[in-house]
């Protein structure tokens, strides 16, 4: 899909834009690492504990330059683009750490640069590399990426495919406002300012109920409607779906014209510029999945959040490239697709939550066509919130997780204060993956979740006899790392 997204005039840009960055590469190595998912995966959590494990040299056992110690020191540095936001590292660890609170989630994209002052294994290396390795991370919301199939897509395509889905019946109740308003307009009326207004408001109504908890639903275009970002209460949002569409081109001065005309407009300007000026010049990428929330919501969540995961996966640029073509076009040779949190499940269930996510991005990477890099899966909680142990129950040791919940969690009628601490048995996740994805299989058919999780505070962070601050615990971040960098660090 990812070679439908441009034209000729865009690939000439991006060669120029890629050769460019090659030749001061030659200098300065660089790596540039896209880090996405959909809201409230983790994507911040990730950026932050990665950097901070990094530079405070924290235990990351299977990430092997940092085990055999040839990693000298790890720092920031001024980013390369000074039109991105800088991602707010400082910010976001004194939230981790001091208040023990989780960062705001990702709104828009931003920048970093950490650079890595590392000695080669090789000692043929040695001769030639200076040891030295930029990562330039890239934190963007996954919402904007599900816009990018909208660029091979018609006004009248988008619009067949929104009522198609919006009738389905995990979205029917929470759509019915936006498709009987939508029945009453004609689409051959003459344009009317609060008629698109009303439009788009219910529409994006719609879409953001969809999103929360107790549905937990992850396809849901455009994903400004979702994450404005600097389009906040722009007239670029101000278009919806319309139904009852002619075959015909629409009439000039018609409302079906005015829509059809902001779609388009909102392709152009807003979504090609973000697909050209950064999913282009990626190298690595991490896709951050919140299957737990999913999971919740049960088996119609799963089978649309595969759904999200195969656009996503679409609009990659994946492939390995020889000296001369990688001087003109960037791929993306290595993708890791991790579902967060595991550190809110017991250990005995992380290889069956690893299991769900091959089996989504497996299903995801063969639809999509997607072939050419490294794709891997992963469990792990970027930092860990909670620590394992065992109740007795009866005979029975039950395995727990203990933890500090946030304030206003609840379990079985009892609300927590954020600052107790509770052992909790979150229960185990189904043996078999399939039944997590079977629409028309008991679990949907009880609407049971299969397995209810409780969202814990940050941890407190202990310190040595010296009153230093150790770094943030994690679950696999090391084989994160080693997955997405190592071999650039051998």
């Amino acid at each position: 899909m990812a070679s439908s997204l441009t034209t000729f005039t865009d690939e000439a840009r991006i060669a120029l834009d890629t050769l460019s960055g090659r030749a001061a590469g030659l200098f300065s190595p660089s790596l540039r690492l896209g880090v996405t998912g959909l809201s409230r995966a983790g994507k911040t959590v990730f950026i932050s504990a990665l950097v901070h494990n990094l530079i405070h040299g924290g235990r990351l056992p299977l990430f092997e330059a940092q085990k055999s110690g040839r990693i000298a020191r790890a720092f920031l540095e001024e980013q390369p683009d000074d039109a991105v936001p800088r991602f707010q590292y400082e910010d976001h660890i004194a939230a981790l750490v001091d208040d023990r609170a989780w960062p705001d989630s990702t709104r828009a994209i931003s920048e970093l640069r950490l650079t890595i002052e590392y000695e080669s294994a090789s000692g043929w290396n040695r001769l030639f590399s200076a040891g030295k390795l930029s990562v330039d991370i890239v934190d963007y919301p996954g919402e904007w990426l599900l816009d990018l199939p909208l660029l091979g897509k018609s006004f009248a395509d988008f619009s067949r495919e929104a009522v198609e889905l919006a009738a389905l019946s995990v979205r029917s109740d929470l759509s019915q406002g936006w498709l009987a308003l939508a029945a009453k307009i004609d689409p051959d009326a003459d344009a009317d300012e609060m008629t698109a207004r009303r439009l788009a408001e219910s529409f994006a109504a719609y879409l953001k109920a969809c999103k929360l908890d107790e549905r937990a639903l992850s396809t849901l275009p455009p994903g400004r409607f979702l994450m404005p970002g600097d389009l906040e209460g722009s007239p670029a949002l101000t278009f919806a779906p319309l139904m009852r569409l002619p075959e015909r081109r629409p009439r000039s001065g018609s409302l079906h014209a005015m829509m059809e005309r902001r779609y388009e407009a909102y392709k152009t300007h807003v979504v090609k510029p973000f697909f050209r000026e950064h999913i282009t010049r990626l190298d690595r990428q991490i896709v951050l999945i919140d299957a737990m929330q999913a999971l919740n919501a049960g088996p119609a969540a799963m089978a649309d959040l595969e759904r999200a995961v195969t656009e996503i996966l679409s609009c990659f640029r994946p492939g390995r490239g020889n000296f001369v073509t990688d001087l003109f076009s960037r791929r993306i040779d290595r993708i890791l697709v991790a579902a967060t949190k595991a550190d809110q499940l017991h250990h005995e269930s992380h290889d069956r939550l690893q299991a769900i996510v091959r089996r989504l991005a497996d299903r995801a990477v063969a639809r999509a066509n997607f072939s050419g890099a490294y794709v891997d899966v992963l469990a792990m909680a970027a930092v860990r919130s909670t620590r394992e142990g065992t109740v007795k129950q009866g005979r029975e040791a039950l395995p727990v997780i203990i933890g500090t919940p946030l304030n206003g969690e609840k379990i079985n009628g009892e609300a927590f204060d954020g600052k107790a601490e509770t052992a909790i048995f979150p229960g185990d996740l189904p043996e078999k993956v399939d039944a997590v994805f079977d629409v028309s299989g008991p679990q949907a058919e009880n609407n049971e979740p299969a397995i209810r999780f409780v969202r814990f505070r940050p941890p407190k962070l202990e310190r040595t006899a010296e009153g230093a601050t150790l770094s943030l615990p994690h679950i696999r971040l090391d084989r994160a790392l080693q997955f997405l960098i190592g071999d650039h660090l051998a």
